[in-house]
């Protein structure tokens, strides 16, 4: 069975049930994240660890012909890459390394939002605590045991690492023209016709035009005479919410 869960930021966070939470964003519209957990994060981080081994022996054969000169360029890189590697590619590549593109993972905070500067840089910063005493023991610990799987550098610097789900496909709509609602309609009652035409495929036809017998009540729709032309028309409406005009 799957449970989702929302809180407030500063709340505490009660131990889920599954591996989703729900967060909404601040023009209310929900979020369902799933925390990745330490496999996938340690698949992640060791393709991320064989590109920078194979980009810094390029440069080490690269550089080093060029004597001691060569040789202090190559230290200067080898900083670069060790502690920016990971937070230029978060910042700049909507959460993600190469690493975590491959796995489908990609670095959030802990609404949501995508990751910024200050956060990248203290998560990553703190991965040589994360590394003690030695393989990250410390970090696959504190991932084992926090219920959304996060080492010591996410719960320093308020992030997640989550799966990057592809957006779910709507429903075709049924082939219809175009119909304005008689007037301008809520919220509640756009999601229910735009349901009622996304489902329409899998219905019987007695069972929609039941359905829009329902729905046509409140909109003053002549379901009772001819339940057929109610659900052309709560078609019709449904397109035009969808912007199919």
């Amino acid at each position: 069975m799957s449970t989702s869960h929302a809180w407030p930021r500063n709340a505490a966070q009660p131990a889920p049930l599954d591996t989703r939470i729900r967060m909404e964003t601040p023009e209310g519209i929900d979020l369902m994240l799933r925390p990745a957990g330490l496999l996938a994060r340690s698949l992640a981080f060791s393709i991320d660890l064989l590109i920078r081994g194979a980009l810094l022996t390029g440069l080490f054969f690269v550089l080093g012909a060029l004597g001691e000169f060569g040789t202090g360029v190559f230290v200067l890189v080898l900083f670069l890459i060790n502690w920016w590697y990971m937070v230029l590619f978060e910042v700049l590549h909507q959460g993600r390394t190469p690493g975590k593109q491959m796995m489908g993972l990609r670095v959030v905070h802990d609404d949501g939002t995508p990751v910024g500067w200050s956060a990248s840089l203290l998560r990553n910063l703190l991965r040589f605590v994360d590394m003690l005493p030695f393989g990250y023991s410390v970090g696959a610990f504190a991932c084992l045991q926090h219920p959304l799987f996060k080492r010591l550098g996410d719960l320093a610097a308020g992030t997640l690492v989550i799966y990057r789900d592809a957006p779910t496909p709507r429903p075709a709509l049924p082939d219809a023209p175009p119909v304005m609602p008689p007037w301008v309609l809520t919220l509640s009652e756009q999601r229910a016709v735009l349901a009622f035409a996304e489902r329409q495929a899998g219905l019987a036809p007695a069972r929609a035009e039941e359905l829009a017998s329902i729905l046509a009540e409140p909109l003053q729709m002549p379901a009772h005479s001819d339940p057929q032309q109610a659900v052309s028309q709560l078609n019709g409406i449904a397109r035009t919410l969808a912007g199919s005009a």
